[in-house]
């Protein structure tokens, strides 16, 4: 995540610096391409509609991934039982234990003929042009950058001078295979969201759709795969690799995933509970009416008070409906005057409204914290139920996430999901601050189900008070307000009265960002 740390720490510079003028190459000549048209003629699209049949026409049947370990199997399954395309979309992809293993898979359904679009954000790309040039050598691989920096100037450099086109990202993670099974969530490509880092840890949800909900990811991957933000690889690259290259390349990918074959983790990742299901071909699923919300990539084009451009203006009336409960789940949560007074709306109503983010010691980007604090006690005050990652005792809650619950880890949260009355739910890749809603683009998609939403609420019901602290308001004699944390430490419920596990440094820089005027760009 350092990456995005400097994406963060980059948004809230209040000047510009004079620097080399950053270039990019004609890319109006590049091919359109569109979504595999036919996915009923697959094997993937004959077993959806055998299961399909027994269901009400139009619904997409949906697989929770809250374990880190199925996560990643279900993308490896569904790549090795991929017959004509696969569709990849990603706001990181790291080149780690699990970056290299994914490219693996994709390397080895293109050696088969499935065609491979991959398409990422620019954000984590750098230094890697090469490799991903050797990548798209492929004949039936293809991969593109959007919303590229300039390679003639550093791109710090371009934070500064491009303030407002290099700070706003396509952050939307996609996989979609066959055009009928497809992979939404918050989920970046890396060790630490896979359960593969022993240090960082991110607790995230994805779900695996099968059926309609996959054309419907498909129109928007379309649309930022044939943007003018989209740019091929080869337009990028310095030198083109050559047959050699490419061969070098495979070579020593090879190697690297022969050496890993009996790893702890390769080992784990085939005694997983999905992986399991897969060999047994019992995967289960819950039938259920949805919706899919994506930002168009012309957000990134138009001005950020643009709400015709934002998924949010359509998405946030889902939340609105709630009647008797609202949960939200957001790493990054910043929710603005408007968003305090939404949520007390709610409230007011006799909506219980309940939050989870990030405490400051579990956050992996304070900057938001900063703006999150500032929101902490008009929440409070509004009758709204407010928690915040207890990291040293969330570990214990890992059986609870192998059950379906929305995971968290030691280290950090990171998914982002609401449900509406245990009935509805939305998961996507929207954190609910002004850098998602405004200036970043997303997707997500919404489901109408009880069984989803209950599997997930229950999960938090049941295990929010070991995994985070219950953050409270309390008066003093004086008159006052404090905050207070109440969360378990040692195995007892301890009351803290400064933010638990944290020094007074951090204290400290924290209570100063939130002086800055920097809201709009966290």
């Amino acid at each position: 995540m350092f990456n995005h740390k400097i994406l963060k720490l980059a948004s809230v510079l209040f000047f510009l610096t004079a620097g080399g003028c950053a270039s990019l190459p004609d890319n109006t000549g590049k091919l359109e391409s569109q979504a595999f048209d036919q996915p009923q003629s697959t094997l993937l699209g004959e077993k959806y509609a055998e299961r399909a049949a027994q269901h009400p026409a139009g619904q997409s049947g949906y697989h929770l991934l809250s374990d880190g370990l199925d996560a990643f199997v279900a993308r490896a399954a569904l790549a090795q039982i991929a017959e004509k395309s696969i569709d990849s979309q990603y706001y990181m992809v790291h080149g780690d234990l699990v970056g290299r293993l994914y490219m693996d898979q994709l390397l080895k359904a293109a050696d088969r003929g499935v065609k491979v679009r991959f398409l990422l954000d620019d954000m984590d790309e750098g230094g890697r042009d090469f490799t991903l040039a050797k990548f798209d050598y492929h004949p039936n691989i293809e991969v593109r950058i959007f919303n590229p920096f300039g390679r003639n100037t550093g791109k710090t450099m371009q934070f500064l001078t491009g303030f407002g086109k290099q700070t706003r990202r396509a952050h939307n993670k996609s996989y979609t295979v066959d055009n009928i099974a497809t992979i939404l969530g918050g989920r970046n490509i890396g060790d630490e969201y896979f359960d593969a880092d022993g240090v960082m840890d991110f607790a995230d949800l994805d779900v695996l759709g099968i059926g309609p909900v996959a054309q419907h990811v498909s129109l928007s991957f379309d649309q930022y795969w044939n943007h003018q933000l989209s740019y091929p690889i080869s337009l990028l690259v310095k030198e083109r690799p050559t047959e050699e290259d490419y061969r070098q390349g495979k070579a020593k990918l090879d190697k690297y995933i022969a050496e890993q074959s009996e790893s702890v983790y390769i080992k784990n990742l085939r005694d997983s509970a999905f992986a399991n299901s897969v060999r047994k071909k019992n995967v289960e699923y819950n039938w259920a009416d949805d919706r899919v919300f994506a930002d168009p990539p012309d957000k990134l084009l138009e001005k950020t008070g643009d709400a015709a451009h934002q998924m949010w203006t359509d998405l946030k009336p889902t939340m609105a409906r709630a009647e008797k409960e609202l949960i939200i789940i957001s790493p990054y949560f910043v929710p603005g005057d408007g968003g305090v007074a939404f949520l007390k709306g709610l409230t007011e109503k006799g909506v219980k409204v309940k939050i989870l983010t990030n405490s400051l010691s579990s956050t992996d980007v304070s900057v938001v914290h900063a703006g999150y604090a500032r929101y902490r006690m008009p929440l409070l005050r509004s009758g709204i139920e407010l928690y915040e990652l207890n990291k040293k005792t969330a570990k214990s809650s890992r059986k609870a996430v192998e059950k379906g619950s929305v995971g968290v880890s030691e280290t950090s949260l990171h998914a982002k999901t609401f449900i509406v009355d245990r009935k509805t739910i939305f998961i996507g890749s929207l954190n609910l601050d002004a850098r998602s809603v405004i200036q970043n683009t997303e997707i997500g998609v919404v489901i109408h189900s009880k069984e989803i939403s209950g599997l997930v609420a229950d999960g938090i019901e049941q295990n929010i008070d070991r995994a985070a602290f219950r953050v409270g308001l309390e008066t003093d004699k004086a008159g006052t307000e404090h905050t207070t944390w109440t969360g378990l430490i040692d195995g007892k419920q301890t009351k803290y009265t400064t933010e638990p596990y944290t020094t007074f440094w951090q204290r400290f820089v924290t209570s100063f960002l939130r002086l800055m005027p920097i809201e709009s760009q966290i």
